[in-house]
């Protein structure tokens, strides 16, 4: 994590859908969302999100389209 005095802290968060998301880490996550245990500045949470999220398709569809 990049030590800037003034760099905001981001946390990672995930839905039921498992879509994922950035919020500030001084902010209550939003209801439906979990931190998924990542945080830093809002580039390394981007980056995170880039690299675990290949099908951004919501866990709903991706079932509904494999029952096919």
């Amino acid at each position: 994590m990049t030590d800037l005095p003034d760099a905001p802290v981001y946390e990672v968060v995930i839905n039921h859908e498992e879509q994922y998301s950035i919020w500030p880490q001084e902010q209550q996550v939003p209801l439906g969302w979990s931190k998924v245990g990542i945080q830093g500045t809002k580039d390394e949470c981007l980056d995170y999100v880039e690299r675990v999220w290949t099908d951004m398709r919501p866990l709903s569809v991706r079932r509904w389209s494999e029952a096919e």
